[in-house]
């Protein structure tokens, strides 16, 4: 190959690709942010495999484009081939941003160097590399900033948000800041929950024996209150995976009890529970105990607890260790022990403060455990022995707002505002967050040492007096970040029109999973498309047999073939259940990928979509971005334009 023109870069691409009904793009310049047109499955599923060559020009400024990492259709190129340059041209890979839960963007730079070849294990170390976690986390605002960024860190994006727009910054704690350990306090909150079942409402004292499997249950199940049921279902509410207690029910009866009715059912309360935060996986682990406990030993239940009187009584016993500070005293003792440590929330939350936005804290915890939770997160410590708190983490907020009784607060502007004096705790009466003269000698005069003046602390109150707080104008200022899409994200996002974040920590595993299954998800839809094939085919000559005149040789030739056909599809049909089956268990045992029930997107998953502006798996990953990163969505497909449209 001749030197290439100073102006550009010749780079030819080998690849092998499994089709050879459509011709090979040729690019110009003009096309550096498509390079690679995906190739529908269907579309080569029966074709031999060819061998393409093309050849195209590029500028020596760095070239963008976009991979679809997660769709089964994503082509072969860079998943199974070797991308080849012309001697001396490399490919540089930077992450630059994930917008959607379908593509990855990347930043793809040509060097004049010597030659190379990137495959398949070179591109997953790219693309897999994390090199901002650790303790030396690699926040944007940093020397080192806009690195690489885990995919598994990534933020996804569901609806266009400019950060510009964006005047404050709003976080809930528990299960936001403060990501908890399940293994041990999502233990804790089970070994109280039993014991108040045990020792206050009644049970027997087996239950004491029992062991919680932290790993069981997922966010996204429906609990049947009626039946005793656990049920995980589709985006249209139809369900796709159900355990009576620990017992898996039959396909008959799924359908019989959930699919045959004149009237859907709605699945919501007062017959259901949804388990849509974090907290609420202990209960309903202890729910399915109950279950089968009741089924096999139905005389040592207390008398006339039927399935939802024992569910009420499992939430009683957690509403109880919640009153009495049982979980909280635990917690506060050794936050170590129950609290992941996150480097990264401090220079976060000094980004965004630098950046010149507000940041708020609105929890319902109280303020005392708040401060405790608050001083280990910010300045990784412990409390234990003769160690104090102190107020330093207030320097990272304007606004504090505890005891908030979301989602009361996102609607009822009934609740009063008190504020909070720090040192001693106390409520102190305000006019709607304005200072009111105490009566008597109520208030200390001394500003405790350390205590940042210009962050206020609140209890109770509505988000109306936060607005007046903040000074804000317009609701789409705000963006919050949460865990529950009930208490934190719907009512933000639907009473108010808040920009919102969900924190999904389980997410990190997933989309890892992801990437590891692409092959196998790639098989799922051609072994889809065989069975369609082959059905069609079966359908055909059924048609012939009943519609159509054929001599006595012809029928027999094609009842032969039909019955060829029919042991066929019964094969791929096998074939495909164990396929659907593995890829099911790869993320997890009983319930599955998260985000999805079969072929469509979870409840869970159409929740995130409908409410969620963005989504990530930790609140600290906005440190990795951009305080003034204007976030956009991936394109929108619809089963019509799935295979014609590029992804």
């Amino acid at each position: 190959m001749s030197a290439p023109p100073p102006s550009h870069l010749v780079v030819s691409v080998v690849t092998s690709l499994p089709t050879c009904n459509r011709t090979f793009p040729n690019f110009s310049s003009s096309e550096s942010d498509s390079l690679f047109s995906p190739f529908p499955l269907n579309s080569f599923a029966l074709s031999p495999r060819c061998l393409f060559s093309s050849t195209m020009r590029i500028p020596k400024k760095p070239v963008a484009f976009c991979l679809s990492l997660f769709s089964p259709d994503f082509p072969a190129p860079f998943s199974s081939r070797i991308l080849r340059l012309s001697p001396g041209f490399p490919v540089k890979i930077k992450a630059i941003h994930a917008a959607g839960a379908n593509q990855w963007h990347a930043h793809y730079s040509m060097d004049y160097s010597p030659s190379t070849k990137l495959g398949d294990k070179a591109l997953q170390s790219h693309l897999m590399d994390n090199s901002n976690g650790g303790e030396n986390p690699c926040v944007w605002s940093s020397p080192e900033g806009g690195c690489k960024i885990d995919i598994g860190k990534q933020i996804f994006c569901n609806r266009s948000l400019n950060m510009r727009n964006i005047v404050a910054v709003g976080f809930d704690m528990d299960y936001t800041l403060a990501q908890y350990k399940p293994e041990t306090f999502e233990s804790l909150a089970y070994e109280g929950t039993t014991r108040k079942l045990v020792y206050d409402l009644g049970y027997p004292q087996e239950l004491l024996a029992w062991t919680f499997d932290w790993k069981y249950m997922v966010r996204g199940l429906v609990l049947d209150k009626k039946r005793g049921n656990i049920l995980k279902m589709d985006r249209h509410k139809y369900v796709k995976v159900a355990y009576h207690g620990f017992r898996e029910l039959s396909k008959e009866d799924k359908v019989g009890t959930y699919g045959n009715t004149l009237i859907r059912d709605s699945f919501d309360e007062p017959d259901y529970a949804l388990i849509d935060t974090l907290f609420s996986l202990a209960e309903a682990y202890l729910f399915a105990q109950l279950v089968d406990f009741k089924d096999n030993n139905p005389g040592k239940v207390p008398e006339g607890a039927d399935y939802s009187r024992m569910y009420k009584d499992v939430r009683a016993a957690v509403d109880l260790c919640h009153r009495d500070g049982t979980l909280k005293r635990m917690v506060a003792k050794d936050p170590k022990r129950y609290i992941n440590e996150d480097t990264s929330i401090v220079p976060m939350l000094k980004m965004l403060r630098d950046s010149g936005r507000s940041t708020f804290l609105v929890t319902n915890s109280l303020w005392d455990y708040t401060n405790i939770v608050m001083n280990f997160l910010c300045a990784s410590r412990t409390m234990d022995g003769g160690n104090k708190c102190n107020f330093d983490w207030l320097q990272y907020f304007d606004v504090v707002i505890t005891g908030s009784a979301k989602p009361g607060f996102f609607h009822d502007n009934r609740a009063n505002l008190f504020e909070v004096e720090p040192e001693s705790g106390m409520l102190l009466n305000t006019d709607n967050g304005t200072p009111m003269p105490q009566v008597g000698n109520t208030s200390p005069n001394v500003q405790p040492k350390g205590l940042n003046k210009s962050c206020r602390v609140f209890q109770g109150g509505s988000v109306g007096h936060l607005h007046k707080l903040l000074s804000i104008e317009s609701s789409s200022q705000v963006l919050y970040v949460g865990d529950h899409i009930y208490g934190d994200i719907l009512r933000s996002k639907k009473v108010l029109g808040w920009r919102t974040m969900l924190v999904v920590p389980e997410l990190e595993r997933e989309v890892e999973l992801l990437w590891e299954s692409r092959n196998m998800r790639k098989q799922l839809r051609m072994l889809r498309n065989e069975r369609d094939l082959i059905e069609d085919h079966i359908h055909h000559m059924k048609w012939s047999l009943k519609f159509e005149s054929l001599h006595d040789d012809e029928k027999q030739k094609t009842t032969s073939a039909l019955h060829e056909l029919e042991s066929q599809k019964d094969q791929v049909r096998l074939a495909h259940q164990q396929a659907q089956r593995e890829c099911h268990q790869k993320f997890h045992k009983i319930w599955g990928q998260l985000m999805k029930t079969g072929y469509q997107n979870s409840r869970f998953a159409h929740q995130v979509e409908r409410f969620a502006c963005l989504y990530t798996s930790q609140v600290s990953n906005l440190s990795l971005y951009s305080p003034d990163k204007y976030y956009r969505p991936s394109e929108d497909f619809m089963p019509h334009e799935f295979h014609i449209l590029p992804l």
